[in-house]
């Protein structure tokens, strides 16, 4: 199987060649040219309220702690003791005064600052200034709070000029926010295999019966797709006849939207909200080998208010019907990728970049391609 996409096949329309998709050293150089370099969802900042407040994040075998400190501003670091790198925290989200490692009791300030390492003063010209945190890059688009192993790397507004206007114009409560849930679920799949599937409306009529009870919500036809060099977006207008949704009536319901709202920043997390439910969720593809794949879903409400009997049934019909749906194309995807009989594929691309076009999964192609050849 060849890993070589040439300019001739791209102007074609030949797809990214299998093996793209399966080749470990593909995905080593994904591991270092996309993941160790680019921005990486972490939570909302309400899930960071107050100092002391933590997440921590896996980027493969890379952790992150991010926390806020006394003076508010939000902080990132590598999640590494400075003695002998022993792993700080393994829990996902907390609430600690200091950071203190559990092997030989090194104690770090919210801030990274050395505070405390027992026995240190036996060494001559022992430095604590010298031994903080290892910083990592943190910033805040739209109240969601990402992270970057590269600090070198370009800042999110400059990655997604327009996104935050995009997303507010569409979900009114993004600074109002709290964490309902987080799943992590293991796909056997590339992760870009679980991303060409989100970026594309061409298998709502044929992969399944929840795709179309999807599409009778929104009017298809308005289904938009555009891309915006590192971020996507893929959108679907209401329809005006609908008076029920996930096996509920919309009588006194609310919502964030009417419209099926869908937001992919580079290279791997998606913000949406799914048409007259009242929450904005998140998934998250991330890698955990060639073929394998963890899939974070979190949803989140609005503080303060409950949540309408259908935008729970929303999340059930997300959680147990069209996610395992979805996921059940992942692998079966994933299994064809390896076989002899294909090699590459060909997009389905019109002239008028419809609703059903793959436009999207072609650009995500490129801007995969291009990231792992710089």
């Amino acid at each position: 199987m060849s890993i070589e996409w040439s300019e001739t096949d791209q102007a074609a329309g030949v797809s990214l060649p299998a093996a793209f998709f399966y080749d470990q050293s593909v995905f080593e150089r994904e591991r270092l040219r996309i993941f160790f370099r680019s921005w990486h969802l972490v939570a909302h900042v309400n899930e960071l309220r107050n100092p002391g407040d933590f997440v921590t994040h896996a980027i493969l075998e890379q952790s992150v702690i991010v926390t806020r400190i006394q003076g508010g501003e939000l902080r990132a670091f590598h999640n590494a003791c400075q003695h002998r790198g022993n792993r700080l925290i393994d829990a996902p989200r907390g609430h600690t005064p200091a950071i203190t490692c559990a092997y030989h009791a090194w104690t770090y300030a919210l801030d990274g600052r050395l505070r405390g390492a027992p026995r240190t003063e036996c060494l001559k010209n022992f430095d604590k200034s010298r031994h903080g945190l290892k910083p990592v890059r943190v910033e805040v688009l739209a109240s969601f709070v990402f992270v970057n192993l590269d600090p070198e790397a370009q800042s999110l507004a400059e990655m997604a000029p327009g996104a935050e206007a995009q997303m507010r114009k569409y979900l009114p409560d993004l600074d109002r926010l709290t964490l309902i849930e987080q799943v992590d679920v293991p796909v056997a799949a590339n992760w870009k295999v679980i991303q060409e599937n989100s970026i594309e409306g061409y298998h709502f009529d044929y992969s399944g019966p929840v795709h179309k009870q999807l599409v009778k919500l929104i009017d298809f036809e308005g289904y938009k797709l555009e891309e915006h060099d590192k971020y996507w977006t893929y959108i679907g207008p209401p329809r005006k006849d609908v008076t029920h949704a996930y096996g509920l009536p919309l009588d006194n319901a609310r919502w964030q939207t009417d419209w099926f709202f869908n937001i992919g920043l580079w290279p791997n997390a998606t913000i949406y909200a799914f048409p007259y439910s009242d929450v904005v969720g998140t998934f998250i593809m991330n890698p955990t080998g060639p073929e394998t794949s963890s899939l974070r879903f979190a949803y989140y409400g609005v503080e303060g208010r409950g949540l309408p009997e259908v935008t729970k049934a929303c999340i059930r019909w997300m959680n147990e019907e069209l996610g395992p749906e979805d996921i059940r194309l992942n692998i079966s995807n994933q299994k064809g990728l390896r076989s002899m009989g294909f090699e590459k594929g060909r997009y389905i691309i019109g002239d008028s970049l419809d609703n059903r076009s793959e436009h999207l999964v072609r650009h995500f192609h490129r801007l995969c391609h291009e990231a792992i050849r710089s």
